[in-house]
């Protein structure tokens, strides 16, 4: 199989597909690996490191989607690279289909196998290619939330972890999964004072043994939320239902409630975000103002840390990746119900229930896709 891995086009993103150590990985499996040349820069690959590594330098994308069997990237293809998608040929990448019907109308058109990331599961019930991006995701919300608290970014002017004699700025982080267990992990580490918001009974009880009081834990009923919305320094939403949009659990009328310069960071911004009054920002412009609340919604957190997040990406998608390869799709899936569930698009048809729920298309199972 031909795997092909072109540079990422969406603005600001520097992380890339595949490492110099993936390609060489695919090419020991007996594959061909083609790179688009400077791909790897902004994670500081270089395209000597991928030609020692056996893989073929192309100048264009253009050749890459033209000639590859597979199309192996990182964020979802823009409407340029939709474009060159053809039928038959496999995308394996993050998609985040449900808030974005135009993105979901050109896969189908392209004829192509989209297989998502972000759907993928494990035995655990865990989303394996989605957990190293919502680590890195969770890592960095406290860290960019801090920078925009400071006033000359519009925010309140409130350290994150206060000085002997002035208190701690409030963290509330709703949602208590891998997002928001690492988010009040650091900002409770940069000594905020930190509650986490969840529905699961035992998750809270999890995160109450594992982190001994580092943090609190509150029952997210709309009371509770409202109550530490309007009283945070800082809200992170860190909500995910797999596949679906994200729910938007604080209203725009919400805003009124909570100090002026406070700031809300959106990770669950890809699945379209938790806040009513979020929109997608990038690393260029990444923050504004709503009714006096700053708002931080960059749709590509991890790309701030590109060198980090690309190996950590590629630790995770290897190896389903090899059996894509070594397989073919078909058998792959067929043998792996976990990567079936990352079926998301084939042969024009939507296979993702979740998807088709949040935008109001007919979905086929994932099963019956394999067999066509």
């Amino acid at each position: 199989m031909i795997i092909g891995c072109p540079r990422e086009i969406k603005p600001q993103e520097f992380r890339v597909g595949l490492t110099p150590n993936a390609a060489r990985e695919v090419i020991a499996h007996g594959h061909e690996v083609w790179i688009e040349t400077g791909a790897g820069a902004g994670a500081g690959f270089d395209d000597a490191a991928y030609r020692d590594a056996g893989a073929r330098m192309l100048e264009t994308a253009r050749e890459i989607f033209a000639g590859a069997d597979m199309i192996v990237k990182v964020k979802e293809p823009q409407a340029a690279e939709r474009a060159m998608l053809r039928e038959g040929q496999v995308l394996f990448t993050y998609l985040h289909l449900a808030p974005d019907p135009e993105q979901t109308h050109d896969l189908l058109a392209s004829g192509c196998t989209a297989i998502a990331y972000e759907t993928v599961t494990d035995a655990q019930g865990g989303l394996p290619l989605l957990a190293p991006m919502s680590e890195v995701a969770g890592r960095l919300a406290p860290q960019v939330g801090a920078w925009t608290l400071q006033k000359a970014n519009g925010g309140r002017g409130v350290l994150l972890g206060g000085v002997p004699g002035v208190g701690p700025a409030r963290v509330a982080v709703i949602g208590g999964g891998v997002v928001g267990t690492h988010a009040a992990r650091i900002a409770a580490g940069m000594g905020a004072d930190v509650t986490v918001l969840d529905r699961s009974l035992p998750r809270m009880r999890y995160l109450d043994d594992v982190f001994g009081g580092l943090f609190s834990t509150r029952f997210a009923s709309a009371g509770n939320t409202a109550e530490l919305v309007a009283g945070a320094d800082m809200v992170i939403g860190a909500v995910l239902i797999p596949g679906a949009a994200a729910p938007k659990l604080v209203s725009r009328a919400q805003l009124s409630t909570m100090k002026p310069g406070a700031v809300i960071v959106d990770v669950a911004i890809d699945q379209g975000g938790c806040f009513e009054s979020s929109r997608a920002t990038t690393h260029q412009d990444p923050i504004y103002e709503v009714d006096g609340i700053m708002h931080y919604c960059v749709a590509n957190m991890p790309g701030a840390v590109a060198r980090t997040s690309t190996i950590a990406l590629g630790n995770a998608t290897m190896p389903f990746m090899l059996a894509l390869a070594d397989k073919g799709w078909r058998q792959a899936c067929r043998d792996d119900p976990h990567l079936l569930n990352g079926l998301n698009v084939h042969a024009g048809k939507l296979t993702y229930f979740a998807v088709g729920k949040a935008l109001g298309m007919d979905v086929v199972s994932p099963a019956v896709a394999v067999r066509c």
